[in-house]
């Protein structure tokens, strides 16, 4: 495990007194952090596999949700979403090398703004971090009930086999993880490849005709032709949600510093690696998928436009067989988050800002199996009071549409907090040593933080969504009272939290 100790006695608040912001932390002895090791084995590759790989999925289903607005929602809703993600994710590259922890996105807020920001900032990553798998394990089951004829009343059976499996493969340990999340990264872009030179190849495309089949009254245009923005410039900002499914969860890599061999040289070559094939992927998928029968206004309602896609190429049949290879895709995500959500869970929990029961690490596996259960629980459970009430009738725009966009919504707060974490990083900590510097600077920051702002607030105005993001808004407010009554008088110096409390000049070290 990788520990930021530098000299406790200088620099940290003596432990069980209270300091800032009505913070008290708890003494723990060395046998604390021996039960919660972590075993290093990621490079550049692995890196930029689990970044690609977790948000894979998103170029099989989920995006497609948003082309109800139109084909030209869809298109700029994209090239705003992915200026976001670029000021995002090139932010994170400085900033992660420069504090190389497993918190991520909490250590980037504690550091800079201290405890209540860090808190904030890891609960917005949390809620994205733990219903994200949700969404797509939602699509795995779509898909799996296409290719087998099963009934929609059959799909929790798939949800519960995918996270069992899945989950049982992430506590095995972090070598098999990543050699996993390589293959199924690999495989999941090569099918997406095939799918692009196929429609390129088939003579099918036919943008007029299939990608502006919706009017501006949203009714299917059987001819096309249609106007590029039917639902003018507001269905630009209603769809950016969805666009954020084409990148969502890039930003999970920081959360595997402690277990990369050199973070500080490998995390930035793999996050911007990561998310310039995610950028390539997304336009053609957009383009693609939306270009050939059945058309935007078929796939803006489908649980797998990419299996639609490939009937339209192939024929029914072989289109089976396409779509069994397709669900690698979205079990590339699937996995690649179960491992995030396993990781921020177990960086919470250390630091004591969750229980700290939840950080105890496998005994030989040096895997967060506690952290890792405790997450897949939630989601799941998350996914079946959906289920149950909004009926297994109620299909991929209503019951994925909604999970997603509590993911979105999390995910959206999480982003304005690390673009606000990097200014004042920047400001309070120019001596912080800072291995890459983004090109970007201060500007992407800001950039990426009005773009989270707005979609955030268009998720809100959303009446179909809206029930979703106040669901979500409750949640935050029962953690956050949790962590006033009980959570802030339990904190521990993890690495973490001895890092920014010595201002980052706490000695990074390697145990």
């Amino acid at each position: 495990m990788s520990v930021g100790q530098g000299n406790p006695g200088v620099h940290a608040p003596p432990a069980g007194v209270q300091g800032a912001a009505g913070i008290t932390y708890t003494t723990v002895d060395e046998s604390y952090f021996e039960a919660r090791r972590l075993r290093r084995h990621a490079r550049v590759w692995s890196l930029w596999a689990l970044g690609v790989g977790a948000v894979i999925s998103g170029h099989y289903s989920g995006w497609n949700l948003g082309l109800v607005n139109g084909f030209g929602s869809m298109f700029f809703a994209t090239i705003i979403i992915a200026i976001m993600y670029l000021g995002l994710t090139f932010s994170i590259a400085e900033m992660s090398p420069a504090l190389p922890h497993t918190g991520g996105a909490y250590s980037f807020a504690r550091t800079s703004m201290g405890p209540w920001a860090g808190y904030i900032t890891g609960i917005a990553e949390n809620i994205e971090f733990v219903l994200t798998p949700a969404v797509i394990v939602f699509f795995i089951g779509s898909y799996l009930s296409a290719i087998f004829g099963t009934a929609p009343e059959f799909q929790p059976v798939y949800w519960v086999l995918c996270y069992a499996l899945f989950v049982g493969l992430n506590v095995v340990g972090v070598e098999l993880s990543f050699k996993v999340t390589v293959a199924v990264t690999l495989l999941a872009l090569a099918c997406l490849v095939v799918f692009y030179v196929s429609v390129l190849l088939s003579g099918q495309f036919d943008f007029s005709r299939w990608a502006l089949n919706i009017g501006p009254d949203g009714a299917e245009l059987p001819n096309g032709g249609g106007p590029f923005l039917p639902m003018g410039i507001g269905g630009i900002f209603a769809t950016m949600p969805f666009a954020v499914w084409l990148f969502l969860a890039i930003e999970q890599l920081p959360l595997a510093a402690e277990e990369s061999h050199d973070p500080q040289r490998d995390m930035p070559k793999g996050i911007i690696a990561g998310i310039l094939t995610l950028i390539v992927s997304a336009f053609c998928v957009v383009f693609l998928n939306s270009g050939i029968a059945p058309g935007a206004f078929g796939i803006a309602k489908s649980g797998e436009p990419l299996l639609d896609g490939f009937r339209t190429l192939f024929g029914t049949d072989i289109a089976k067989i396409l779509a069994a290879v397709a669900v690698i895709g979205l079990i590339a995500s699937f996995h690649t988050i179960i491992f995030a959500f396993g990781r921020q869970i177990y960086s919470l929990s250390r630091a004591g800002y969750f229980p700290s029961f939840l950080s105890v690490t496998h005994g030989t596996r040096k895997s967060p199996h506690i952290a890792l259960i405790t997450g897949a629980l939630l989601g799941l459970a998350v996914m079946l009071i959906i289920w149950f009430v909004r009926g297994s009738e109620a299909g991929a725009t209503v019951i994925g549409g909604t999970l997603l966009n509590m993911a979105v919504a999390g995910a959206m707060l999480a982003y304005f907090m690390q673009g606000m974490s990097y200014i004042v990083l920047k400001k309070k900590f120019p001596h912080l040593a800072r291995p890459y510097k983004s090109p970007f600077g201060i500007a992407g920051a800001v950039v990426c933080m009005v773009i989270a702002a707005i979609t955030l607030y268009f998720q809100f105005t959303d009446p179909v969504f809206q029930t979703a993001v106040i669901g979500v808004a409750i949640y935050y407010a029962v953690m956050m009272a949790y962590f006033l009554v009980h959570g802030r008088h339990k904190l521990i110096l993890s690495p973490e939290e001895e890092f920014a409390v010595s201002k980052g000049e706490a000695e990074y070290k390697s145990y």
